[in-house]
Order: structure tokens, then C-alpha cells, then sequence
């Protein structure tokens, strides 16, 4: 068996025009789970990556669901070679606004050695480097002596309450020694980086409503209060001055940081860097904690969308019977979603003005989720990627979520690491999503090295 990054690199070479054009196929199918309108598109997607695994030599189901189905592909060898359980997922964001794409955002496009289009980087470039890793690692090492479970799933994006039954009903079947996630970003351009903690996520939808109808904004403006008006000032009480939530117990699980997790993590943030590369001017961090911290180490809270009225062109003047809020929170360990949601609610309830009446509907959440960085699956990622960009990679965290991974971890019983190829310039869920060929060979190259390291 000869999986090193020499003999990996071969490969690539010599089938790297396939690769590609099965990569543009891939990111052709319109796989926007949010979507109920593109669910024959979801399916495909998944019709795709089951053949294309068939081919390779893997054993494929389709698991389905309530939801979109899990592809779960299998490389058994026995019980007495480790187990490795690998994450994925298929599903992509929907494309909107479309207008601001330079390109079709479901027919890929290269230029100067990106590839244009929704899903390039969250998640197919990095689902794809993966499958192409395993092609290769089955056709050079005819006995690859590691049993691979290979996971992927189609809600992602839209909450996985699908896969979550999927995971309840296949438990059995997902027992692995290590898991792999390969989801997530590098710190930089030709740095490989480690992330040994990801925060929690809880969503929810606020309804505030006055009047039985839309009211004349002449006829009744002075008299009745503007529901968007009562939403706004709610809100603008949710933070204090300092930046610090305002909301009652809203930290009252959050824990000092452990010593052992600041000092493997990199907290240095290039202030000039991000406002170039994102156009960003104003920021939120507490006063008292630096940047880094604010995104990786403490509990946020966002307003996605808020809206009221009349939104058309033209003017319409009226004052709205009812305004809306989508709001998300970010969760550090310890913080339990469905807490946060009561807390909330009694913030709510306590502040909205009186008269309003105001609604609070829970969506998806997860908890927070942290690995250890002295698991094995880790050194042997930390060892790969050595092989791969001959430098040591950066251990991080990440301010988002992957809500599956904590039950993945709970079901497998295996040691987790996260890792993957992404850049936070990729724009992924924005208009021109993209991914560099090179970070899609580094993907590649990276686990191949790590499947090499776990048949040893």
C-alpha cells in the first residue's frame, strides 16, 4: 500500500480532468433542502453521490426519512481494524439574491483557479475532495485496512430533523472508533487548521400584533402603536451598552473558559484584513473581551431578518397589524437551547409595550459541542496535514454550528475531529460562492493522508 502524498499526488494528476468535471456535476444539482420545491433535486444529488460511490467499490444505502435521505456508503475490513465514521453533507443554501450572482449560480464557472457556484465550498467542494480521496485510496491500496463508514446527509442546511430520525433509527450501524468532520474552515490560505469546538445554536421566530387589520397610517397614526415600532424597541433593549446581552440569565450557565482551551487556541484577529474582506465598519464584541473571544468563546445573539408593512414598491401607507422577527443565538458550552427560549420568551413578555401581543416560536437547536486535542483522530488529522502543507496546523474554534456533530459523537462512542479546506472569504450562503482547485487537491491530498495513517 502506498498512500503517500507522492503516490496520492500521481493520482490526482492523472485523473484530475475527470475529477473536476465529476465536481461540476455535482455542483450542478440544484439541492436547496430549505426548499420543498427543489426536494426531486435533493434526491438526485443523492442519486449521484450513491452511484458514484458504487462505483468505487463501497456498499451504498439510501436511508430515507421524513426529510431528504441519508447516503451512507460502507468499506468493511473487520472488527479487528479500527472503525472510522465520516461526516458530509449534500444539501446546499438557496441562491438568493439572484440578481447579485455574476453567474448561473448551478453551472459552474472557473476563473483564475476558482470554481464559481452555490454549494462549491458548503459543503461539495469539501464533500467531493473526500469521496475523489477515497476513489483513489481504494484503487491504489487494493487492502486498505481500515473499515470506513462514510455519512451524508441532505438537511444540513434546513435543520436535519430527518437525519436526526435517521440517526435514532440507525444508531446501531454507526458505532465507529473516530469521527471525521470535514465541514468546516482554515484559518488562512495554506494553513491547515484543527477546530476543536464549535458553539450551539437556538432559532426562533418573534410575532407582534396590535390591530385585527392593517390601519389607514393617516386615519389612525397618534392613536394606535405600530407593531414594527414596539418589535424595534424590544429588541434595541436585548443588549446593553457594553455590548453584553440584556436579557435576564442569559449567561447564567456560561463558565469560565478552561485554562487548557486558551492555550490552544489562537486568539489574534487582523482587524484590517476583515474589514477588507468583508466591507465591515462597525463592530459588537463586548467591551471587555477581544474579538475572537466575542465569535468563539461567548454566547451572541443576531437579528437574520425583521420586516412589517408594506415592502413593495411604490408606497402604501399603512400602519401594519402585525411585525416579525427571526432571531438566532449562538451557545457556548453548558447553555441548554430550550432554557435560552424561556428566558427569552420572559424578556419578551416583561418588555414588549402594552396592548402587544407577542408570540415566540422555537425552530431548530443545538448544543454546543467541543473535542478533546489530544484524541488520536486528531493527531493522526494534525499528522496528515503535516504531510500535506509541511507545517504544523492551528488548533481553533468556530463562532457557528454543525448541530449533528455532538449526536454523532453521543451515537458513534469515537473521538471527533473537525477539520476541512474552506475559507471564510468563500462567501458560502452569499451570492458567488466559490472554492480554489488547489484547496480542493489539499483536501484530497489530506485525506488520503489520514486514511493512509488509520490503515497503519
Amino acid at each position: 500500500m502506498d498512500l503517500s502524498v507522492a503516490s496520492l499526488q500521481h493520482w490526482y494528476r492523472k485523473h484530475e480532468k475527470e475529477i473536476v468535471d465529476d465536481f461540476f456535476t455535482f455542483l450542478r444539482f440544484k439541492g436547496i433542502s430549505t426548499d420543498p420545491d427543489f426536494k426531486n433535486e435533493c434526491l438526485n444529488t443523492a442519486f449521484f453521490l450513491r452511484d458514484y460511490l458504487t462505483k468505487i467499490g463501497m456498499n451504498v444505502t439510501l436511508w430515507e426519512n421524513p426529510g431528504m435521505p441519508v447516503v451512507f456508503a460502507e468499506h468493511t475490513v473487520g472488527n479487528h481494524r479500527p472503525t472510522v465514521l465520516i461526516y458530509q453533507h449534500y444539501d446546499v443554501q438557496p441562491v438568493d439574491p439572484v440578481n447579485l450572482w455574476f453567474t448561473d449560480p448551478f453551472e459552474p464557472k472557473l476563473v483564475d483557479g476558482k470554481v464559481y457556484a452555490r454549494g462549491a465550498s458548503d459543503n461539495k467542494g469539501q464533500c467531493f475532495a473526500t469521496i475523489a480521496a477515497l476513489k483513489a485510496a481504494m484503487q491504489i491500496a487494493k487492502d486498505l485496512d481500515v473499515n470506513i463508514k462514510l455519512f451524508i446527509e441532505g438537511e444540513e442546511e434546513s435543520g436535519g430533523a430527518g437525519t436526526e430520525v435517521t440517526l435514532e433509527q440507525k444508531k446501531e450501524l454507526l458505532l465507529a472508533d473516530h469521527v471525521l468532520v470535514v465541514d468546516f474552515d482554515m484559518p488562512k490560505r495554506n494553513v491547515p487548521g484543527i477546530t476543536l469546538g464549535m458553539r450551539g445554536i437556538a432559532t426562533f421566530d418573534i410575532e407582534c400584533q396590535n390591530s385585527k387589520q392593517d390601519l389607514h397610517s393617516g386615519v389612525h397614526g397618534g392613536i394606535a402603536l405600530n407593531p414594527i415600532r414596539a418589535l424595534s424597541e424590544v429588541i434595541a433593549k436585548m443588549w446593553d451598552d457594553n455590548g453584553t446581552i440584556a436579557i435576564d440569565g442569559f449567561y447564567d450557565e456560561v463558565k469560565p473558559i478552561p485554562k487548557e482551551v486558551l492555550q490552544n487556541i489562537n486568539l489574534d484577529f487582523d482587524v484590517q484584513a476583515y474589514k477588507h474582506d468583508f466591507g465591515v465598519k462597525a463592530f459588537c464584541n463586548e467591551n471587555d473581551k477581544t474579538i475572537k473571544e466575542s465569535n468563539w468563546l461567548r454566547p451572541s445573539l443576531e437579528i437574520n431578518g425583521i420586516w412589517g408593512g408594506y415592502t413593495g414598491s411604490g408606497f402604501k401607507t399603512v400602519i401594519p397589524a402585525k411585525a416579525y422577527a427571526k432571531l438566532s443565538c449562538r451557545l457556548v458550552p453548558d447553555q441548554d437551547p430550550e432554557k435560552i427560549h424561556q428566558k427569552i420568551k420572559d424578556f419578551l413578555q416583561k418588555n414588549i409595550a402594552q396592548g402587544i401581543h407577542v408570540e415566540l416560536r422555537p425552530h431548530h437547536s443545538a448544543k454546543a459541542f467541543r473535542t478533546d486535542h489530544n484524541a488520536q483522530i486528531v493527531k493522526i488529522v494534525e499528522a496528515s496535514q503535516r504531510d500535506v502543507f509541511g507545517r504544523d496546523p492551528e488548533y481553533t474554534l468556530c463562532g457557528a454550528s454543525v448541530p449533528i456533530v455532538a449526536k454523532l459523537a453521543e451515537i458513534s462512542g469515537g473521538e471527533v475531529a473537525m477539520f476541512g479546506t474552506s475559507l471564510s472569504t468563500d462567501d458560502f450562503h452569499a451570492p458567488n460562492e466559490h472554492f480554489e482547485l488547489e484547496r480542493l487537491k489539499q483536501g484530497f491530498l489530506t485525506m488520503g493522508r489520514i486514511l493512509a495513517h488509520l490503515a497503519e
